[in-house]
């Protein structure tokens, strides 16, 4: 795995790379529960990095981090406290590994449980999970959410998208960018698309 963003390259460990001239390089372990490769993975860092700008200094939570791929770019694009909850021992086990393996750990903070364990607000927050998931997380993302926030989602087919558009909108959150990106597969998915998509969306 190679990803590269404006000012930010994300790699696996067996993947050679030194990076380019201000370039900084994550190298990013991970299990194949938790792949940092999958589109919806690479849509919401696209959309991460656009929100580079208004990262500095500000606090970014990651649900359902896996990895911990989304909260660690959020911390090295600028962000003051990236926290990224989950609710898999093992894949916040392996987010602390690649948070001190990328000397990030001082602003990166990864904790077991849901969104129901924190408190306080957060001015950008990401959430890369199943549909049948986003539509139970409306409320506490709202309630999580700082004035003016943006929120960023994936984990979805774009046959999936009408539903949650009406959930959000009703929520209080309007689409400011949307992102798609289609994945082969031999056979057609459940979802009777090949394209994941993913939103950019602002709090009214």
């Amino acid at each position: 795995m190679l990803l590269r963003l404006p000012g930010l390259a994300l790699k696996s460990s067996w993947r050679p790379y030194r990076g380019r001239p201000g370039e900084r390089v994550l190298t990013i372990r991970a299990r194949k529960a938790f792949p940092p490769s999958h589109p919806t993975t690479r849509l919401c860092l696209e959309l991460l990095a656009e929100t580079r700008a208004t990262l500095s200094g500000v606090r970014v939570l990651d649900v359902g981090c896996g990895s911990g791929i989304l909260a660690l770019a959020g911390a090295a694009l600028g962000a003051g406290l990236c926290v990224g909850v989950d609710l898999s021992w093992q894949a916040v086990k392996m987010s602390r590994e690649n948070a001190r393996d990328n000397r990030l750990s001082e602003t990166v903070l990864f904790a077991r449980g849901s969104t129901e364990c924190l408190r306080g607000v957060f001015q950008v927050l990401v959430a890369n999970l199943p549909a049948p998931v986003q539509l139970t997380r409306v409320d506490e993302f709202t309630r999580l959410a700082a004035p003016g926030a943006t929120l960023i989602l994936s984990g979805f087919r774009d046959t999936q998208e009408e539903d949650l558009k009406k959930l959000y909108r009703d929520a209080g959150w309007s689409i400011r960018r949307r992102l798609t990106r289609d994945e082969w597969c031999i056979e057609l998915p459940p979802e009777k698309s090949f394209t994941w998509a993913a939103w950019l969306l602002d709090r009214q």
